[in-house]
């Protein structure tokens, strides 16, 4: 089996798997709403989409950010840290980056798992047991790679042992680059973005960097008007 590592989702091809990150924030965000209780999470591309799916749903919590500013009138922002507790049984989420990679993969795979740190055990293991070819997609910042998805995917690629492309390689050499995920959170553009914009969520940075901690595989169920429907 092989791995291979996009570094955007615009350099991402098509694959039997596709794994998506965008660990700060969304990808963390939907694997926490999901373990919390959650019943399925919508990952939409515009502010426009999410609500109009929200009229049409007749229920939905309204979730998302642009900049790393919560979205005016939706009910929560984009921090894990909003989401420990369900406020309802359907997020529809809306992010810069990280819901269009997924929409995006979505389009392009058969089967999408959601990564991020917090449940990187677990969807390493749905992604060996799978025993197809497997493209990381990492969401990026506004069509350039990020550190932070670079590393996460770095750490998907050791854990799973398998061939390697050139650029699984490479994101694997990088997680070496750092003592740890924080201080790689830290210096990406992404870390840097949220505490430029949103300093007051300084602490999601951290709450990104646990490994390992959440026991789920979020996966696409289905496309619905351009949206990326996810559960467990």
């Amino acid at each position: 089996m092989q791995v291979h590592v996009a570094f955007t989702p615009d350099g991402a091809g098509a694959a039997p798997t596709g794994v998506v990150i965008d660990v700060i924030r969304a990808t963390t965000t939907t694997c926490q709403a999901l373990a919390s209780g959650y019943e399925r999470v919508f990952c939409t591309t515009e502010v426009e989409e999410a609500r109009a799916l929200r009229e049409e749903l007749g229920e939905g919590v309204l979730g998302g950010e642009r900049n790393a500013v919560r979205i005016p009138g939706f009910h929560l922002g984009n921090s894990p840290r909003e989401y420990l507790e369900p406020a309802g049984k359907t997020l529809i989420l809306s992010t810069t980056n990280g819901t269009r990679a997924v929409v995006s993969a979505a389009q392009r795979c058969e089967r999408v798992l959601i990564a991020s740190l917090l449940n990187l055990a677990a969807v390493v293991e749905a992604t060996y047991v799978a025993e197809e070819d497997v493209i990381v997609v990492c969401a990026g910042v506004q069509g350039t790679l990020a550190l932070d998805d670079a590393y996460v995917a770095g750490r998907i690629v050791e854990l799973l042992g398998w061939e390697r492309t050139d650029a699984a390689e490479a994101a694997a050499r990088l997680t070496s680059t750092w003592s740890g995920a924080e201080e790689a959170f830290r210096a990406s553009k992404s870390g840097r973005n949220l505490l430029e914009n949103a300093p007051e969520l300084e602490e999601d940075i951290a709450f990104c960097a646990r490994e390992s901690v959440l026991d789920v595989v979020p996966r696409l169920v289905a496309l619905r008007d351009g949206a990326a429907e996810i559960a467990l």
